[in-house]
Formats: structure tokens, C-alpha cells, sequence
């Protein structure tokens, strides 16, 4: 099976190309930090995955993107290119939330953890976007948009361990609960490798992939009759 995998959601852009099948697998990856440009930088990574795999649109089965929690924007540039590429293409598609994605992307890192362990991420305006997951990187909770005291109340006893841009926020805050959470990771991005891989595995597909968001937007509509000036 051939599946491209896309991800725009946060502070990275990234295409990966997964050929696998029963006896091996080669994976081809794309990726850079970026606070923006993910329009631009998205589908020349797809292009460039393909060529070095030898392979066409025509040849892929599946195309996977994040879904989201993310910036606005982000989310919905990924799941774009894999409508349009299930249209020209054929290829079934696939989503999660970008949260499993990063944890999958920890452990791929070299994330050892004993017990479950929390991904979080500083979504502003003093919330977290939290998922909790199973030492394998099963989710077990979220993905969720919490303030950091609710989110150290909700963590499991066993859990000791945090990733992500949020972490240190919810470390602190379950210190101010008498916890003590091991913070790793501060810089970490999900990754089309890791969506590609949780996608092989799921065995799944999707009628459609559609935006997670869990807040609602900054913009606001202009009231009616009412001239900016």
C-alpha cells in the first residue's frame, strides 16, 4: 500500500510517503518548521516525495492528513490537498488528530515512557490543547481544550510525563496540586511520518476528512451596517 500523509496543523509542514506492504517498508519525508507558508511549501514537498519514491498521483491507496488541533489556517491546508488529491487520484482517504500524531512522533524520538504520559499543547489565551495517551501511544483521552489546572486534575495517578509546547504549563500547574510531571520534548511537531504509520496500522478509511477545531475563531463578522473605516 502507497500512502501519502500530510500535515500543516502547527508550527511545521511535512509529506511522507509510505510504501509498505507485508515483507518491508520505505518511507520518503519532507518536513520543516514554519510559523506560516504551509500553502506554499505543502505541495512541492508532495512532489518531491513522489519523485523519489518513483511513484505517480495515480499510484497512491490512501492520503492521510491531521485533522487538527491546530492554527486555523493550518488545519484546513492539509485536508484541502487531500480532497483534491482523493479527487484527481482516487485514493481513499484517512485523519486523526494531530495530538496522536505527536505522540506517535515522541516515541519515535526516542519518548521511553513507563506509564501513560500527556501531549500538551499551549493553545493561548491560558489553555491547553491535552491528549493522554497509553505508553504505546494509544489515546486514551482528548484531544481536549483545558485550562491547566483542570487539565493536572484530570491526569491519571500513573502519569509522570509531558510533551509538547504546553507541557511546562501543566507541569506547574500540577505541581500546585502536589504533582510532579517530567516535561520533555518543548519543540515538538506532529509528523507526516508518524500520521502515515498510525494510518498503515489503522487498516481504516474515511468518507471524508474534516477540521477539528475546539475553539472558535479570533475573526469575528462585521456587524450589519456597520462601515470599517
Amino acid at each position: 500500500m502507497n500512502i501519502l500523509a500530510l500535515d500543516t496543523s502547527m508550527g511545521a509542514c511535512s509529506a511522507a510517503l509510505l510504501c509498505a506492504d507485508h515483507a518491508a517498508r520505505r518511507l520518503v519525508l519532507r518536513e520543516a518548521p514554519m510559523a506560516r507558508g504551509h500553502a506554499e511549501a505543502l505541495m512541492p514537498m508532495v512532489a518531491e516525495v513522489l519523485a523519489e519514491a518513483g511513484f505517480a498521483p495515480r499510484d497512491l491507496a490512501l492520503i492521510a492528513a491531521t485533522e487538527g488541533p491546530g492554527s486555523f489556517t493550518g488545519v484546513r491546508i492539509a485536508i484541502a490537498a487531500a480532497r483534491g488529491l482523493k479527487l484527481a487520484t482516487g485514493a481513499e482517504l484517512y485523519g486523526t488528530d494531530s495530538l496522536t500524531v505527536m505522540a506517535r512522533t515522541a516515541l519515535a524520538k526516542g519518548l521511553s515512557p513507563q506509564g501513560p504520559f500527556a501531549v500538551a499543547v499551549d493553545a493561548r489565551r491560558g489553555m491547553l490543547y491535552l491528549g493522554l495517551y497509553g505508553p504505546d501511544g494509544a489515546r486514551r483521552e482528548g484531544p481536549l481544550l483545558i485550562a491547566p489546572g483542570e487539565a493536572a486534575a484530570l491526569l491519571p495517578p500513573d502519569l509522570a510525563r509531558a510533551v509538547g509546547s504546553g507541557a511546562a504549563f501543566l507541569a506547574e500547574a500540577a505541581a500546585a496540586q502536589g504533582r510532579r510531571i517530567a516535561t520533555a520534548l518543548p519543540d515538538l511537531e506532529p509528523s507526516a511520518a508518524a500520521l502515515a504509520e498510525i494510518a498503515y496500522e489503522a487498516g481504516e478509511t474515511h468518507a471524508t476528512v474534516r477540521p477539528l477545531y475546539l475553539r472558535p475563531p479570533d475573526a469575528r463578522p462585521q456587524a450589519p451596517g456597520v462601515m470599517r473605516r
